[in-house]
This record gives structure tokens, sequence and C-alpha cells, in this order.
């Protein structure tokens, strides 16, 4: 176990502050960036990331969306697009999930 950065793991802070309240609990990046059992800190609180795994862009449902701030699939594609330049969905883009819980 060790020490994962909240601002790296969680680009934005309206993400940081959503973990703070409970509405995101996990975030798909293009890389790994922590390790299961790797710890971050936000305001003081402690969050684990109790889980990492290989996916893809086609693999994302409704629910994952929703742990991740959005209302849908459809909503998380839009911030996807607001946030990235020039981002296109491929179903076979290769990512990676990070799940997290408070400690």
């Amino acid at each position: 176990m060790s020490d994962a950065h909240a601002d790296t793991l969680l680009p934005s802070e309206r993400m940081r502050e959503q973990a703070l309240d409970g509405e995101v609990t996990q975030i798909h990046r293009g890389q790994r960036y922590a390790a299961e059992g790797d710890r971050f800190d936000i305001d003081g609180e402690q969050f684990e990331v109790v889980e990492v795994a290989e996916r893809t862009l086609g693999d994302l449902t409704d629910e994952d969306a929703r742990a991740e701030g959005a209302r849908d699939l459809d909503h998380y594609k839009q911030i996807l697009r607001m946030s990235h330049d020039e981002f296109e969905w491929d179903d076979d883009s290769e990512i990676v999930r990070h799940r997290f819980e408070r400690v």
C-alpha cells in the first residue's frame, strides 16, 4: 500500500468534491494511476482504492457513469467530449477503472 495523489486520480475539483459527497466512487482513466490498497486524501478525508481493473469504453454502463457523477452513459460521453479535445468514443479503447471507498 502506498499513497496516491487525489488530484492525479481525480483531476478536477468538482470530482474531488463529488467523492467527498459520496457521489463519485470510481473513475476510468487512460492508464493506471493507482494500485489496489493505495490511499489518498481529500480535505483530510482518507480514501482507499479497492479495485483497479482494465476495461474498454464499450464495457461502460449507465451504472458506471453514475458512479462517476454523470446521469447516464450518454451524459458521461458528453462530459468526455467537452473535457478532451478531439475525443472520439471507440468501444475498443482500453481504459482502467479505479474504484475507491472512504476509509
